[in-house]
This record gives C-alpha cells, structure tokens and sequence, in this order.
C-alpha cells in the first residue's frame, strides 16, 4: 500500500485552479466526440487500476488480500465504476449519433397522477444478466408533463452554458468509487471542470484515480488535492471555486454554508450563509425497510434474512444506504422467525475492523440508547483488532418519535426494529409509509419488501406507497444499493431540502440518461432471486464474481460470459 500523501500547499491549489479556470470554457466548446474519446480512456484506467485498487483498500481497512470480503471493494470501487461510465459513454454515444441518449418515447408513461416514469431498467443487453427480472424507473417531478422531458433530456449538451464553471468535490470517506464518479457527473451532466478534495480516510485512493483521470489531468479539466478540515475550508471559500459537491453528513453541510460553533449556529438559525456558493450533496439517511406481512416460505425467510443481513454488514455498515430501521407489522407470526434468521446470518460472517472515525463511540450511542439493543458476535470477533459486534436495536418504540435510532444516521454495522399497529398488508403499508416519511430522518433511499401474494392482493396499497414515500430512490424487494451502482437509475435525495434543513441533500449524480428534474427511482426485483445476488454476503464465488463483472463493464468476451455465469451457479 502507498504511503501516506502529504497535504497540498494552499500553493499548489492555488495553482490547480488556476489551471482549471483557464480552460473551463474549454470544456464547455470541447466537441462531443473528443470528450467521449476521453471518457473511453478513463474507462479503460478503471479496468486497468482494479486489481491494485481493491488490494490498497482491503490493506487500509485491515483486511487481507484474500478475504471474501473482497467482493465488496471490487462491487462498490472498479465495477460501479465501470458500470455507470459505460452507461454514460453508450448515451452520450446515442446523442452524438442519433440525438438522443438512448432512451424515447416508448420509454415513458404517465402515472395516475399524471407523473411521468421513464424506463431505464433493463436498457443494455448485460442487464438481462445481470438484474434479470429486475425493472427500474425515473419519476420526474410532478411539474413535467407529455413530452417535455424529452426537450430537457441532455439539456447541457443541446442548450451549454454560455461560461464555464470550476466545481469543487469533497470525496466521501467511505466507498471508494464515489469521488470518480461524483467528478464523473459534474464535468459531463452539468459541464463544469473538477478539482477533487480526496477525504484522508480513503486517500489511498489518489494514485489510482489520478492514472484513472490521467486523460482529463493532462487536458487540464481534472485536478486532485489532498489534505483535512483546514484545506478544505480554503477550498470551499476560495474565489475561483463556482460551485461545491459534498458527500458526507449534514453536519459537514452545515459547517461548509454557515461555519461552526456559536456563530454557524446564529446563521443557521437566520439562515445567512457564510459560502453562498450553490452546494449540492449527498448527506445520508436514516434508511427505512418497510417489511410486509404475508405468510413466507422458509427459504424465503432465509432469502430475505441474507437479504437484510446484507445490507447491515457491507462495509461494516458505512454506507449512507444501510439498514437503519426495519419497519415490521406488530402482530405479525413471522417477524421473530426473519429476526432470528438475521441473526444467524450476522453472527456466521467474518469478524472485520470498524475502520471509520468514530465508529466505536457511535455504536456505544446507539447500543446504550435502548434496553433492547443486542450486541450480535461475528465470527473471531476477539481475535480482530477494531472489530466491533453488529448491533441491533430491538423493538424502539414507534411513538418515541425522537428516538436516537429514528433521527440519527448511526454510521457503523447498527439497525434498529420497529412495529406499527396494523390490521393487514394494505393498512400497513399505509401507516408504513407515514411513519417513514414524517418520523426518520433524511430522505434517501428506502426499501419494501413484499413476497409475490401479498403483493398481488395488495398492488394499489403498494403503488400508493411507493407514490408516496419521500425518498430519492426506493427498492422493491431488493438493497437500493443498486440505485447508486447501475448508472441507469439516478442516485440522490428526494428534492425540496432547503440548506437550512438540508437532509439527505439536494441533486442527483450519475443519471446516466442526463434526465432532467428528477423526483426519484424505482426499482423492483423478485421477491427471491436465483441465483443469489453477486452482492449477498452469503454469496460464495462473490468474489471471482466481482472481478468478471468488471471485466463485463468495458469490453465483454464470451469466456468473460462463461465464467460469469459459472461464477454465479456455483455461489
């Protein structure tokens, strides 16, 4: 692993943006051909930089080359990546040659409430592999009706800004593609140049995305910096930063638009911004798993559990789209069967380090907070420097409204459960909806789980929840997860957040289709899936798996295919 990488002199940036602002017009008059051609090659440096990406972030958070767990860091680094760059590279192909970026007329339809729904799942022929049975779609704001959407698809390619913009990202510490990618999205969905501020969780990223941007660098619309709170700050109020994008907490949000202690808390409070600047953000949730009562086989109990489990483990639970709450039916026969199941999913893995800042003291809140919380041992947990059991926070209290668990993203391997009073399906998913939307905090993502009956005879309960829930992406049966790494389908907060009640935050990236006014993402899977999904913890070729997706992502060949599906039966 490299070594640690000193801090950029306010110097050096200085001079980094100096660099961009001369040739941010540049970009904006750059023909569409040329910037493609750059895009391929970044591509490229993805594949290219994958295996020693994945072996420096298996070393910086303490876990050996050959671990299982590798498959998290080839999923969330190289293949989400790949993925969402090779979905933009096909549209912005389709754009230059045909007008459009892949997607029509034939495409959309119009909700009951007139919203318009844009089909964007399956699109490519490796989706059919990949998520088969899987469908997606953007919803567009309710303002946008017919045909518009189309006239705003790709407006910056058919209308470009009349001047350039230099946009400042501040990289998430947590998965390691999210930096690419957000600088991905402002150069070529919103035409701006990027200087990247790498978080120092994760800096040993640098290396890797500088030969990965090494085309960009070199033409001088990508630069890179490095340093903490200080060089950020300089950043963040330097004269030639236009605009900002942050990944991280609200927290940090609100340090950046109206400064810290006694006197950011004033300008909160009268909302008068220290920076100005337009900040867009992805700031975390308090993600809700809205669990159906139906009347479930065992295996779809054990589906489900490792389904569930999943989405509490991965990356030891720093994810803004972990499983937060799991939001169940109070008198249903089968919520301690799937708790149960859970359980023995989690405590069959692989002790791991809690290598997050501030893990430990976060988990001590959560478990303190509730005389039902379980501390839930993984595999050696004492035998593993850092690692810290899975906690889950049994039966919160839904009228305690101000529970630490409804309101605060806990940002370590921690989910709470709550049960609502609810005389069936139907009325469950309605009081279900209520809850998530006016009681737990942030609006990013959500999931609902319904098993293939109960959804059958609830299907106008389901789409009137799923109309209503307020959250920027919601998975039917499945982690939204997907929401982030398929490209395709838009990642980002439910829009209307002010920045003086910012939220989960404001925008969307990767939008691979360059849809304009996005209200959020829908996806739905089947209840259960064979064979289990590439991303399940209990998958066991999860790895080998990983790394032929990544490979599929750029240039597929048939023996890729083959040992794909190999790869997939056997796990």
């Amino acid at each position: 692993m490299n070594q640690a990488i000193p801090s950029s002199t306010y110097t050096e940036i200085d001079q980094s943006l100096e660099i961009l602002k001369s040739n941010e017009n540049r970009w904006i008059t750059l023909p569409l051909d040329q910037k493609i051609a750059l895009l391929r090659e970044v591509h490229q440096g993805v594949v290219d930089t994958a295996e020693a990406q994945v072996s420096d972030a298996l070393a910086a958070k303490g876990l050996s080359n050959d671990s299982r767990l590798a498959s998290e860091d080839w999923l969330g680094g190289p293949f989400a990546n790949g993925r969402v760059i090779g979905t933009l590279v096909e549209a912005l192909e389709s754009l230059l040659e045909h007008g459009h970026t892949g997607i029509g007329k034939r495409d959309a339809r119009t909700l009951p409430s007139g919203q318009i729904a844009i089909k964007v799942l399956p699109k490519r022929w490796i989706d059919h592999l990949l998520v088969s049975g899987f469908t997606g779609e953007v919803r567009l704001q309710a303002h946008i009706k017919g045909d518009e959407w189309r006239e705003r698809c790709a407006l910056v390619y058919k209308e470009p800004p009349a001047k350039g913009k230099v946009a400042l990202v501040l990289g998430a510490g947590n998965v390691p593609s999210i930096g690419l990618l957000d600088v991905i999205h402002k150069l070529y969905v919103e035409a701006q140049v990027c200087l990247l501020k790498f978080n120092p969780v994760n800096e040993y990223l640098e290396p890797h995305y500088r030969e990965i941007l090494k085309p960009l660098i070199e033409e001088g619309y990508v630069r890179l910096t490095m340093g903490g709170a200080s060089e950020g700050k300089y950043l963040c109020q330097h004269d030639l930063i236009d605009e900002i994008h942050i990944t991280g907490s609200d927290k940090t949000h609100d340090a950046i638009v109206y400064g810290v202690g006694e006197e950011g808390a004033l300008r909160k409070a009268n909302d008068d911004p220290a920076c100005d600047k337009r900040v867009t953000s992805e700031l975390g949730n308090v993600s809700p798993v809205i669990v159906v009562p139906g009347s479930w086989t065992q295996d779809e109990i054990k589906f489900q559990a490792a389904n569930i489990a999943t989405m509490m483990y991965n990356n030891v639970g720093f994810n803004c789209n972990a499983a937060r709450v799991l939001v169940m039916q109070k008198g249903w026969p089968q919520r301690r069967a799937l708790l149960d199941a859970i359980r023995e999913v989690l405590s069959s893995l692989e002790a791991r380090p809690s290598y997050y800042p501030g893990a430990a003291d976060r988990y001590q809140r959560f478990i303190n907070s509730h005389d039902g919380a379980e501390a839930i041992k993984t595999r050696s947990l004492e035998r593993v420097e850092g690692a810290l059991p899975i906690g889950l926070v049994v039966d919160v209290d839904p009228e305690e409204i101000d529970h630490l668990c409804f309101k605060e993203e806990a940002f370590c391997a921690m989910a709470a459960t709550t049960n609502l009073e609810a005389s069936d399906a139907q009325s469950f998913l309605k009081t279900a909806t209520q809850f998530a939307n006016d009681v737990l905090w942030g609006t990013l993502n959500a999931t609902i789980i319904i098993d293939p009956r109960t959804e059958k005879a609830s299907k106008d309960a389901l789409e009137k929840a799923v109309d209503e829930l307020r959250y920027g992406s919601i998975c039917i049966n499945h982690w939204p997860a997907l929401s982030y790494g398929l490209g395709s389908t838009t990642w980002g907060a439910y829009p209307g957040h002010t920045r003086d009640d910012i939220q989960s935050g404001v925008g969307v990236v990767h939008n691979t289709f360059l849809l304009e006014d996005v209200e959020k993402t829908v996806i739905s899977g089947p209840f259960k899936v064979w064979p289990h999904p590439p991303w399940f913890v209990t998958h066991k070729r999860s790895v080998e798996l990983a790394r032929e997706l990544v490979s599929m992502t750029h240039k597929p060949k048939i023996m890729n295919l083959v040992r794909l599906i190999s790869h997939a039966l056997r796990g």
